[in-house]
Parts: structure tokens; sequence; C-alpha cells
């Protein structure tokens, strides 16, 4: 494919994508197709010879599409967001354009130049306590993982760096074995500090945990994955209230800020900890102004070497939504949530599980646990919305979590309306 090509095919693309936007609530949320529906469908090998841009975009729709579970429908309403924008489609287009492998500022410096400033600027919409950016002149900083994930085991690499450095300082006579062995990592059943957990979206008290931390000299690391992008909002600002006690936090604007994943913002109060646990310098990878104090190597603050040029994504979003516009978003979907809330509790059947902060409701038929997993099997099975449960205090319970972009208060009523219907069908099996 050469320029003239890659310029009509990349229109028509571009057609694929808006029509498939503009047209995924027609799609059905959930696919139909069992394990293993796809390897008949295609050859056991590559071809030998080149095929057409368009057979492959036929291949697309008849092979791809019926396995695709559609994220980006108003009618997905499981696990949390996953954020998606046309800005940020276009700056992923730019990035794989560009193609840079940003691992020093030498091998590209403006992918390393924006990923700094982008963190301040977000870690200013949170505000956050000085100390976490890096215009400062202080000693912390922002870094852009793959994952929430991701940057827990990096702070808790980090974070055993540290201890183990520590304690061959003052006590020079343990082996690394006899170190190792003393070593301690506290969390609860959701891993870390967390503010908005995955099963229901409930906050840790980080002013009790955190001063705690602070004078035990533990690493205190906090998980705000899918909350985190409300913190922009003055409204729900103190929800991360003690966060001036954490070593590092993260959150991923990949699930809320319609930044495309992947694109989770971490933050450290002292770099050196990040780049004393990872810090890898051959020669081919040195550079002239890699000592002048100036400059950030993100090999350093990461599990891989490579990273793509991800920050251009949060400049395009930043840029073309505002912040107030990303504000509206986080507002509207929160509003919606509260809609569903509202609907649930007008209901004597149901009753709501936890207190609805943000865009999840946690609901259950009022019953046994068996109950309510017949429920979710229907509606799943019945494939026009998409939820997937929890447990809480040994209650099976369904997740309702605002997810698409483009949901609005239609089908927040359509959901309800197909879940009472599904809910009431099931009853009347049970009492026959």
């Amino acid at each position: 494919m050469n320029a003239s090509e890659f310029r009509k095919k990349g229109k028509e693309m571009v057609d694929y994508v808006a029509d498939y936007m503009e047209g995924i609530e027609k799609r059905q949320v959930y696919p139909d197709v069992e394990p293993g529906y796809l390897r008949p469908l295609i050859p056991a090998t590559a071809p030998q010879e080149p095929e057409t841009f368009e057979a492959i975009m036929n291949d697309v729709e008849k092979i791809i599409m019926p396995g695709v579970t559609h994220w980006h429908s108003p009618h997905f309403f499981a696990y949390f967001p996953t954020a998606s924008s046309y800005p940020a489609m276009l700056a992923d287009m730019l990035c794989g354009a560009i193609g840079c492998i940003g691992f020093s500022w030498a091998a590209s410096p403006a992918c390393t130049e924006l990923e700094t400033v982008m963190m301040d600027w977000l870690g200013k919409m949170l505000e956050l306590p000085e100390t976490f950016l890096a215009e400062s002149a202080g000693e912390g900083g922002g870094v852009i993982q793959g994952s929430a994930s991701e940057a827990t085991l990096v702070a808790l690499l980090a974070a055993r760096t540290r201890v183990t450095r520590q304690l061959q300082i003052t006590s020079p006579e343990l082996s690394q074995a006899a170190i190792m062995e003393k070593l301690v990592a506290y969390s609860s059943d959701q891993v870390v500090a967390t503010l908005g957990t995955t099963s229901c979206c409930s906050f840790d008290n980080l002013l009790e945990v955190g001063p705690i931390c602070n004078q035990e000299n533990v690493w205190l690391h906090i998980d705000a994955a899918y909350a985190g992008s409300a913190f922009i909002c003055p409204e729900f600002r103190h929800l991360l209230n003690g966060v001036e006690f954490a070593d590092s936090f993260n959150f991923n604007p990949h699930k809320w800020l319609l930044v495309n994943f992947d694109c989770s913002a971490m933050w450290v109060k002292k770099r050196s900890s990040l780049t004393g646990a990872f810090k890898l310098d051959p020669l081919y990878l040195k550079h002239s102004h890699q000592d002048s104090g100036l400059i950030t190597d993100y090999r350093h603050w990461q599990l891989p070497l490579g990273r793509r040029f991800r920050s251009l994504k949060m400049w395009f979003v930043f840029r073309m939504y505002g912040v107030k516009g990303l504000q509206a978003y986080i507002r509207k979907h929160v509003q919606l949530s509260h809609e569903f809330e509202s609907l649930v509790r007008r209901d004597p059947c149901f009753e709501i599980c936890a207190e609805v902060t943000l865009g999840l409701v946690c609901f259950r038929l009022k019953g046994s646990n068996k109950l309510n997993e017949a429920l979710l099997e229907k509606i799943n099975n019945a494939r026009k919305i998409h939820l997937v449960p929890c447990h809480l205090k040994d209650k099976f319970v369904l997740r309702f979590a605002i997810c698409s972009r483009t949901v609005e208060s239609v089908h927040i009523q359509q959901a309800w309306k197909h879940i009472k219907e599904l809910a009431t069908q099931l009853l009347q099996t049970e009492k026959e």
C-alpha cells in the first residue's frame, strides 16, 4: 500500500469507524457465539499472495463483528467504562504514524516532554499536592503506565527496593535472603488502598490509613482506577482527601476520561523511588543530556523498555473537550446512575446494595442468590443489555455501570423496563 492508496483506504476506514460508532446502538451488545467460533471461518495458514483491503473489510463484518462485545454501545452496562472519543482516536492514528519508541528523551524528545507536561495538566485538574508535579521543581512527577495493575506492580517493586536498601544500610549484617524474609505487604481483599472499588465503588478512608503508613514508613499506593476521573469535578474532589499521605497514586483516564486505552496515569512523590528500582543504562541507550537534571528517561519509571507516544491522546482530548467539557461528561454519567437508582428504589421487589456515589449502581432482587443468578442469566442471554455481577457480604449482586459515551436517559429507562420484565417472568416461574 503506497501513500496514495493509504489516503483512499484511510478515508474509507474513517467512514467505517464513524458508521460503526453512529450505528452501534442497533448492534446486539453481547455476541451470540460459542468458544472456538472463529477458527473454522478463516484459513488455517496465512495467505501466500496479497489480499485486497476490500476483502479484509468484508471479513471484518462477517467474521469479527459477530464475536465482538460492543463496549461502547449505550446498552453496555458491564464492568466499568472504557473511554472512547474521536479526538483520542485521531491522536492514536498520529501516534501510530510517528511510531517512535520513547524509552528515553533522546529517542524522541517531544514524546517524553509532552508526557511530563500532560501529567502535570492532569494532576492540576485533580488538585494533586504540588509534590506530585514535575513542574514544582520537587522530587515528584507523573508517568503513563499501561494499566492500574501495572502501576500497582511498579509501586510494589519500588517499595520493595526502597525498604531493602534501607535495611542494607541500617542492618548490614543481614543477607539478601534474610531481608526478603522480613518484607511484608499489607492489603485488603481489594488489594491496595482503593478509591472506587471494582465491586461496588466503595472508598477507603485515606485520612485514617495515610498517617499510619507515614508513621510506620510504609509505602502507600492508592488505586483510583475508575473513580479518579471524577475528581476533576469539585463536588467529588473530597473523595481524594488524604492523597497527600501517599507515595504513589494512580487512576485510568482510559476508563472514564475519554482517553482511549491504554492510558493509566501514575504519580510519585519521589521519582528516584522508581528510577532506583528500574534504572537501566546500557551504553546504547545513553545520551548526552541524561545527567542534565532537566529531562526524564521514562524507561526508568516502568517495567517495559519501549513505550508509545500515549500523551498525544491526552493532549488532543484535553484541548478539544476542555476541563468543563470533561466535567460535564462525568456529571452526566453520575446523574444517569442516580436516575437508575431511583427506578430501582421505587420497586418493592428490588433493593439497592451499596451507596451510589458515582456511576455504578449495585442492586438485586430481594431473595436468594440463586434467584439473582437466574435473573442475570436471563438478562445476558437476552442480549439486549449486558451486565456483570459481584459478591457483597455473601450476596450475589448485579452491577449496573454507566459506560457508553453516547448513553442517554432513554437507554436507562429501556434497560430498567427490560430488567423488570425479565424479573417478573422469573418471579412468576418461581411461584409456579
